[in-house]
C-alpha cells in the first residue's frame, strides 16, 4: 500500500483542466524554479509552516518538545501562543485519499471535472501517483514539470485523461541556471507526450525577463508544434509565503512585468487571464 505527502486539497479549482476540479497538492520537486510560488511544496516529506505575520518572535516553538507528532519537525506544533505554526506535508494511502477523492464522482462527472494531481511535482512521488491515479473512479489529470525517468513518466502518463505540462525554457543553460536541472529529460519526455495520444495542454508560466522573452517563446513554440499551448501570466505574490517555511526569494524578478507575448510564433495558443 503506497503512502504520500500533500500539502493541500482544493476543491472548485477551474484552472487545473477540464470542468470543475478538486486538485492534490504533493509535496517534493527536483526543480528549483526562481518564480516558485508554492514553496512548502518544494521538500519531501513533513515540514512546518510558519506564518509570521502576528509571530511574537517569543522562541518557544524552537524548544525541544516532547509530543509524538513533533517529531522530526523543526518547530513544534502546539507551543506557539497564537497557533501560527502548521505541520505541512500530512500522509495519506493512495487507497485512502482515492476514496475521499472519488465520493464526489457524480458531481464530477455531471460538471465535466475531475482529480488533477498537482504539486510540488507528483512524478517525484511515482509509486503513490501510479496508485492513486489507478484507484481514482474520476476523470484523472496531473500537471507535471516532466522532470522525470522516462519510465516514470510513461507510466504515469498512460493513466491518465488529462496531462497538463510545463515548458518554461527551451535553450538548456538558460534552464539549468533558473530551475537547478537539465531540461533534456524533460524534452524527451515531451516527445513521448505528444507522440502517445492522451490529451494535453503545454504550459508556459511568463516570467518577466525569463521566459516570455521573444527568444524563449519562439523555441517553445518550435518544440510545441501543433500541441495546445497556454500562457500563464506571472503571479506577483510569488514570493510571499518564503519566510513562511524558512526560504528566501531570490528576488530577482521583483518589480518586473511581463512584456506583451507574440502570439504569432505559436500554431495553438491562449492566454490566461491574470488574477
Amino acid at each position: 500500500m503506497a503512502k504520500g505527502y500533500i500539502f493541500d486539497i482544493k476543491e472548485f479549482s477551474v484552472n487545473d483542466g477540464p470542468g470543475v476540479r478538486t486538485t492534490v497538492f504533493l509535496r517534493g520537486c527536483p526543480l528549483r524554479c526562481v518564480w516558485c510560488h508554492n514553496p512548502e511544496g518544494l521538500d519531501a516529506g513533513r515540514g512546518v509552516l510558519v506564518r509570521e505575520k502576528g509571530c511574537l518572535h517569543c522562541g518557544r516553538c524552537k524548544i525541544p518538545c516532547d509530543h509524538p507528532e513533533c517529531r522530526g519537525l523543526s518547530r513544534c506544533l502546539h507551543a506557539c501562543p497564537k497557533g501560527l505554526v502548521e505541520e505541512i506535508g500530512k500522509e495519506w494511502e493512495a487507497a485512502a485519499l482515492a476514496a475521499k477523492l472519488s465520493r464526489d464522482k457524480d458531481f464530477f462527472r455531471t460538471s465535466g471535472g475531475g482529480v488533477t494531481l498537482s504539486g510540488g511535482e507528483p512524478l517525484f512521488q511515482p509509486d503513490f501517483t501510479k496508485e492513486l491515479l489507478q484507484a481514482l473512479e474520476v476523470h484523472k489529470a496531473i500537471e507535471t514539470s516532466g522532470f522525470a525517468a522516462p519510465e516514470v513518466f510513461r507510466n504515469i502518463v498512460r493513466l491518465c485523461d488529462f496531462v497538463m505540462m510545463d515548458v518554461k525554457l527551451a535553450d538548456p543553460a538558460a534552464h539549468r541556471h533558473y530551475t537547478g536541472a537539465d531540461n533534456a529529460p524533460i524534452l524527451k519526455n515531451l516527445r513521448f507526450l505528444q507522440s502517445c495520444g492522451v490529451p494535453h495542454l503545454l504550459r508556459v508560466p511568463l516570467i518577466p525577463g525569463i521566459t516570455d522573452t521573444p527568444e524563449n517563446l519562439k523555441g517553445i513554440a518550435a518544440l510545441a508544434g501543433e500541441s495546445p499551448v497556454e500562457l500563464l501570466p506571472y503571479n506577483k505574490m510569488a514570493g510571499a509565503k518564503y519566510p513562511w517555511v524558512g526560504k528566501t526569494f531570490t528576488g530577482e524578478i521583483k518589480g518586473r512585468e511581463n512584456a506583451p507575448p507574440d502570439l504569432s510564433v505559436f500554431r495553438n495558443v491562449r492566454i490566461r487571464a491574470a488574477k
